[in-house]
Formats: structure tokens, C-alpha cells, sequence
């Protein structure tokens, strides 16, 4: 059910008596669950709305241009759809007591994957759910494939329901819905003749499978009574990287996408912008560092704005070798510029994490008290904390990281690149 809870004058919503309170039960005869049926059924030409005012149940027509909108403000009680799965790669249950507590729930919401780009597994949907993505053509969709072997997926998800995959990415593709998919590996299980395996199906409905993600299990320190899974070392990147490329070659387009680490642990230089498309899989850890290097690069070659300041940049362990040489490069262009890098090792999750992503405040605090009187500035990646506030993991805010520096210039590139390069020459 959904409520109006505003009809602006002068809108069709207003023409048609709609009114500030009035409950929506069902468009053209489907539930009203979330504010996506209103915004669905409002790009159409033509529909009919079934609503209730106090102890009254009426029918709306509405006969519109697709252009149109009703306008109505909608108010729903809308709750995050959580897992139903016990993932034996589960980096939720990896988390140490003392974090932010969103941290700790374990989302699995369609709708989020369709709005945000967040990876599902559809373990948590029945079929009326399933037709109700195809209906409103919630599209595309970020699915946890992991393995199309039903019963791998439900040993590896530890859920019996989690076979069913094979029958929902048939019944989505044919319904037009587009999927970017993702496989979390876990060596010995799930890679190699599996990962062949489950690449072949999904690529027999590419386009409408547009990729396949293949990341690395994110290990941290705190597995005690969890499944042993080994870390991966470089040799075992370079082959895997190796039978990566085999199946694209195979394929004929680039549709299997390895993780950056992968690259990084097996010493390998990254694939070239082209490799990735349009960047849809970023969030993913795929292509993360060409995008921000050919974009730095770019922007460095436009810059006019020399200054003189030392600065330091914080990183994960992984990103040092990829941003060493952007450094160096921005050193010789900026004139007076001296930025150095600072690669941060993480304490808190372990050693064993070494993505920029994953580093928490207090581990950046600590590497960061030596410099506080050699530098002019300080740069934080963005995606060390929380996308819309400056929260790290562990939630220590920016503005405590500076009390307890006693450093007050401590900037955040939220810009990529561009931004980086921004910021390293402009001093504020």
C-alpha cells in the first residue's frame, strides 16, 4: 500500500481529485508493494488505480501522454529485503563487533540492486517476486551468480533454494531483463572447471547476460569457527588470469572480468580502458584502477596550475603499485609539487585485506601521525568512507581524525582522477 501524501495544484493528479492521504492499493489490478509500481505505472499512457479515502474504495482512470506525469509525492513503509543465505564467503560475518550497524545487515533487495546497483542472489524470491522484476522491468539487475552447478551454489550459499538459479536467469533473460553477474571465487570450488562451466551458460544468453564479474574471497582476521578458504598468491593469479583470457578468447568478446587484484597479485599490467566498456562492473573491484589512471592522465595533460605544497596520499597496500608512478608523473608536471604516497596496512581486518576500500580510521590515524608536521596536506580516498558522510568502517568521522592529528588540511577526493588531480594542484 502506498500513501499520497502530496498533489501539487495544477497536476493531473490534482485533475483527476486525487487527494493528500489517499492509500493506492493496486495498478491495473497488481499490489501496490513500494513506490516503484507508482513510478512504473506512471511512464505509462494509460492505466487504472485503485485507491481508498477513509472507509471509501474507488477506481481512477488515467488516460495521459507517456511523457506526463502525475506528480504525486508518495509516502511507503518500505523494508530492506535481507539474506537468507549463510554464504561460506561471507564477509558480513568476518565483521568484528563496534562498527557502524549497517555494516552488519546482510542486504539481498532486488530493488536495491535495480536502483543502486547492488549484487543479489535471488535466494529470496518467489515467483511472484520474480514476474514483478519482468513486469516493471526492473532493469538491469546485479545477480550473485556464483556457480550455475545447483548444487554447488546451494553448498556454497548453504542454502537448499539456491539451486533454483539456473531456472531464474532463464525465466529474466527471457524477459527481457539485462544481468550483470558476479562469481565470489573460492579456489578449489568454484574456479577453473566450474568458473568454465558457469561462464559458458551464462554467456549462451549474452547480451542479455552482459558480463560475469569473477572477484577474489575477501579474507580477513576474523574467521575463527568459519570455513577455512585459502588466500590467493600470485602464481595462482597468473593462472587463473591465464584461463580468464581463454574464455574470452573463446567467447569472442570480452565477457568475463577479473577483479583488479587478481592483476595486481599476479604482477600483470591492467587491461586497457576499452576492456571495460562503460565501467559497469567498478563497484565490483573491475577496472577501478584504469578508469582512475587514464582519467588522472587526462586531466594531469590539461593542467595549468602549478603550486608549491607537500602532500601525502593514503592507499590500500594493493593500489601503491598502480599509483606510484601518477605520482611521479604529477611531481614532474605541478611545478613545487611534492606528493608522496602512503600506503596503509590494514591491522584491523588483517593483512591478508589490502584494498584502499577497506581501510578503517584508526589504521589511517596511526600511519599518519609521522607525517602530520612534514606535510601541507593530506588526501583521503572517498571510498574510504561512507558514500554520502565522512564516516569510516569503524566509525571514526573526519573531523575526529583531524582532532586527533591535530592537522587541520586533511582534503577527501570523492572525484576519481579528475579529482585527484584536482586537489594534488590546488592547495587550499
Amino acid at each position: 500500500m502506498l500513501k499520497i501524501c502530496a498533489v501539487p495544484r495544477g497536476s493531473i493528479g490534482e485533475q483527476l481529485h486525487l487527494k493528500k492521504g489517499d492509500e493506492i492499493l493496486s495498478f491495473d489490478g497488481y499490489r501496490a508493494v513500494d513506490e516503484m509500481d507508482y513510478l512504473y505505472a506512471d511512464s505509462l499512457s494509460s492505466f487504472t488505480m485503485e485507491l481508498r479515502r477513509g472507509e471509501e474504495t474507488f477506481f481512477v482512470s488515467v488516460e495521459k501522454d507517456e511523457s506526463e506525469s502525475l506528480e504525486l509525492e508518495i509516502e511507503t513503509e518500505q523494508t530492506i529485503r535481507t539474506c537468507h543465505n549463510h554464504c561460506i564467503f561471507c564477509f558480513v560475518d568476518q565483521m568484528p563487533k563496534g562498527m557502524r550497524e549497517s555494516l552488519y545487515v546482510k542486504d539481498d533487495d532486488y530493488a536495491m540492486s535495480f536502483a543502486c546497483g547492488n549484487f543479489v542472489t535471488l535466494t529470496n524470491l518467489s515467483d511472484e517476486e520474480l514476474e514483478r522484476i519482468i513486469r516493471l522491468k526492473l532493469s538491469p539487475l546485479y545477480v550473485s551468480v556464483h556457480t550455475m552447478n545447483p548444487d554447488l551454489r546451494c553448498a556454497l550459499l548453504r542454502n537448499r533454494f539456491a539451486g533454483k538459479i539456473v531456472e531464474q536467469v532463464d525465466k529474466l533473460c527471457k524477459g527481457g531483463i539485462t544481468l550483470h553477474t558476479q562469481a565470489v571465487i573460492v579456489p578449489g570450488r568454484n574456479d577453473f572447471d566450474d568458473l568454465g562451466e558457469t561462464a559458458r551458460k551464462l554467456f549462451s544468453y549474452y547480451p542479455q547476460v552482459k558480463d560475469l564479474a569473477v572477484v577474489p574471497t575477501g579474507i580477513t582476521k576474523y574467521r575463527e569457527g568459519l570455513t577455512q578458504i585459502p588466500d590467493v598468491d600470485g602464481a595462482y593469479s597468473a593462472k587463473f588470469l591465464d584461463f580468464v583470457d581463454s574464455l574470452n578468447l573463446e567467447f569472442g568478446v570480452d565477457f568475463v572480468l577479473a577483479a583488479d587484484e587478481y592483476y595486481v597479485k599476479a604482477g600483470r599490467a591492467f587491461k586497457p580502458a576499452s576492456f571495460y566498456g562503460e565501467f559497469e562492473q567498478i563497484e565490483n573491484g573491475i577496472g577501478m584502477t584504469t578508469k582512475f589512471t587514464s582519467e588522472f592522465y587526462e586531466s594531469l595533460s590539461e593542467c595549468d596550475l602549478p603550486k608549491k605544497k607537500r602532500s601525502v596520499t593514503i592507499c590500500g597496500v594493493s593500489a601503491a603499485t598502480a599509483l606510484e608512478p601518477l605520482l611521479a608523473s604529477a611531481n614532474e608536471k605541478i611545478h613545487g609539487l611534492d606528493a608522496e604516497l602512503l600506503p596503509v596496512k590494514n591491522t584491523f581486518f588483517g593483512e591478508t585485506v589490502t584494498c584502499t576500500g577497506l581501510l578503517v580510521g584508526r589504521d589511517i590515524c596511526d600511519a599518519l601521525i609521522p607525517y602530520v608536521k612534514k606535510v601541507d596536506e593530506i588526501i583521503l580516498p572517498g571510498n574510504t568512507m561512507k558514500e554520502f558522510e565522512d564516516v569510516f568502517l569503524d566509525g571514526m568521522t573526519l573531523k575526529e581524525l583531524k582532532k586527533q592529528l591535530k592537522f587541520k588540511n586533511i582534503r577527501v577526493n570523492r572525484g576519481g582522477g579528475f579529482g585527484y588531480v584536482k586537489l594534488l594542484s590546488t592547495l587550499k
